[in-house]
């Protein structure tokens, strides 16, 4: 086994990869099969670096010396050289005066524009949090800060080497130096502002890239139809697949006046000046945007409306009736605003578009969205539609089903499976609603752009798909007893408690970890400066919230009884979506926290199904 230069504990210099920079960093450890100490920076930053990046500090201390010894003799050559023995003693005087105080302008000068470039590259380059953090909190992977080290130095190389040669024979006037010493600076930020705006390019694209998104503009649509078509049929097997309707069934001008006018008392209820108003997470800007938190009064309100209406004998089963012709309102709209939003998009600067909109790329870039969160003046159009048009109107169908039901099968009440489907998913709005602020953390609103996908999954998918059971019973009542409903209920319930208090110990923790709510908890500290909590119920499994997500599902189907799987697409679906944002959630957080994201992999194997997945 080869022996080592640098023992655990000593304060050497590590070269930042990519660069020619040295900082300051601690030796932890050595691993002997890769021959690679891990070192830590002085913000907490932990690489694994060869030995040959790695220096004593006395080496640099000497060079130091070196340096500054030689500087002394040379000013005192420039000075000698400067005098002039043949001009009288007062204009000698005169004359030396002026010229120190050229020469010390000069000197200012050249400080100042020497000085410019390595501040620069140390800002670009230097191992700080600020530098490992992509747009809105995700992280960023350190090559980009190499890529970007290096372009730079090799666009401004030529540049230094003129300079110094200027420097060194001083052949121009003051004006010209002043009029280089501009253009020169000019360059310099204009070239970090290009490659500010490469780097903030979408690299990793999801969902197949652009190929993969285009499909999904037209599976999307496409899978809702055919689920509602489905449930209509008396057989809703999966090999007897729906007759197609007429075109012209599918659109009514009435229905998509309703769902406009619904969308627009909506607004109407979130622009109330009622409710409090909390700041966002910080964005790439440093900025905090201000949202009102008042979904809960809009979900009274809407409440109160339904029941005005159904006090005047409107029918709401109007909604059963109509549904597929509500649906396709519902994607026509999203559709015309998904192309809103992008054209809008176009004018947005830089810093203003979504993390993982931005490929360049139009029909991918149209699918995620490109803009992160567009407003016009303070109304946000993204964190709107997140909680409000789709959800509270998932619960306004919910009960049309339920009126249709009894309509239909002439009850004097709901079956109990419809009740059960209702309550279960009416107390999940309601959580959704109460804890409005905690949607404010999630990728949704802090990374990802409000495009089609977003949009069309708030207006279309959560009220037309997450509504599928109540509309499968309609036409499918089953029939369940009550020690069977008391059963689903407690399986509901665990789901429940799992997903809020899981969300709700992740939330206080992001807000205040030196809250004292939260001594018990045990964390993995990390060099971004948050924690990773390897207690309660992350320490349990990586992402629990999703656990209880799933097991909520399967409560909600389970009213709809075995006869067809219709009913447990919603399951199928869930899992699905769960698993992929896990796989995401996973390659950010790996990218984020480094070797702590390793050591809480470690410490917590299992990511969603404890000793499965």
């Amino acid at each position: 086994m080869p022996n080592r230069k640098f023992a655990d504990g000593e304060v050497v210099m590590g070269r930042w990869p990519g660069s020619v920079l040295y900082y300051e960093v601690q030796v932890t450890r050595y691993d002997d099969v890769a021959h690679l100490y891990t070192v830590k920076y002085k913000d907490g930053t932990e690489l694994a670096l060869k030995e040959s990046d790695i220096r004593s500090q006395s080496s640099f201390k000497h060079r130091k010396s070196q340096s500054s010894s030689s500087s002394p003799s040379r000013r005192s050559s420039s000075r000698s050289r400067s005098r002039s023995p043949g001009r009288p003693a007062k204009g000698r005087r005169r004359s030396a005066s002026q010229s120190r105080e050229r020469k010390d302008d000069k000197k200012k000068t050249i400080q100042e524009t020497s000085l410019a470039l390595p501040v620069l590259l140390w800002f670009l380059c230097k191992p700080s949090e600020n530098n490992t953090k992509r747009y809105n909190g995700e992280p960023e992977s350190t090559e980009k800060n190499d890529t970007s080290c290096i372009i730079l130095e090799q666009k401004l190389k030529p540049d230094l080497e003129v300079k110094h040669v200027l420097e060194q024979y001083s052949l121009r006037s003051r004006k010209d130096e002043k009029k280089k010493e501009e253009i020169y600076s000019e360059k310099i930020f204009a070239t970090v502002k290009t490659i500010e705006k490469a780097s903030s390019k979408t690299k990793e694209l999801e969902f197949g890239g652009r190929i993969g998104t285009f499909m999904l503009i037209f599976f999307l649509p496409a899978t809702v139809f055919y689920l509602l078509l489905m449930c209509k049929q008396d057989d809703p097997s999966l090999m007897n697949f729906p007759p197609l309707p007429a075109l012209e069934s599918l659109w009514e001008t009435r229905v998509f006046g309703i769902f406009l006018l619904w969308f627009l008392l909506q607004v109407l209820f979130s622009l109330l000046p009622i409710g409090k108003v909390v700041e966002g997470l910080p964005l790439s800007t440093g900025k905090k945007l201000q949202y009102r938190i008042n979904g809960l009064y809009a979900f009274i309100f809407t409440a109160a409306a339904i029941g005005i209406l159904l006090y005047f004998q409107f029918e709401l089963h109007y909604l059963y009736d109509h549904f597929m012709q509500f649906a396709v309102s519902a994607a026509v709209f999203s559709l015309a605003l998904s192309i809103y939003l992008y054209i809008r998009s176009l004018k947005a600067p830089e810093e203003e578009l979504a993390p993982g909109g931005n490929s360049g790329y139009f029909i991918y870039d149209f699918f995620m969205g490109h803009e992160l969160n567009p407003r016009i003046g303070s109304f946000d159009l993204k964190y709107f539609c997140e909680l409000r048009p789709g959800l509270i109107g998932w619960v306004v169908i919910n009960l049309a089903m339920l009126l249709a039901e009894m309509k239909i099968h002439n009850l004097s009440m709901p079956s109990l499976s419809m009740i059960l489907v209702n309550s279960f998913q009416l107390l999940y709005v309601v959580d959704a609603l109460w804890n409005e602020e905690a949607v404010l953390t999630t990728m949704d609103i802090t990374h990802d752009g409000f495009g089609f996908m977003l949009a069309f999954g708030d207006l279309v998918w959560v009220p037309f798909v997450y509504s599928l059971q109540a509309f499968y019973l309609v036409g499918h009542p089953t029939v369940i007893s009550w020690p069977v409903a008391a059963a689903i209920t407690v399986v509901n319930c665990i789901g429940y408690y799992i997903f809020r208090s899981a969300n709700s110990q992740k939330n206080n923790f992001r807000r205040n970890p030196a809250d004292p709510k939260l001594a018990n908890l045990q964390f993995i500290a990390t060099a971004t400066g948050k924690g990773l909590l390897i207690t309660g119920w992350w320490g349990f499994v990586r992402h629990p919230n999703y656990l209880g997500d799933i097991i909520m599902a399967l409560a909600w189907s389970l009213p709809c009884g075995f006869n067809h799987i219709l009913p447990y697409f919603y399951v199928i679906y869930f899992i699905c979506l769960l698993v992929h944002r896990e796989a995401r959630d996973e390659h950010h957080c790996k990218q984020k926290y480094g070797l702590a994201w390793e050591r809480y992999c470690q410490r917590v194997p299992y990511r969603i199904f404890p000793y499965i997945y």
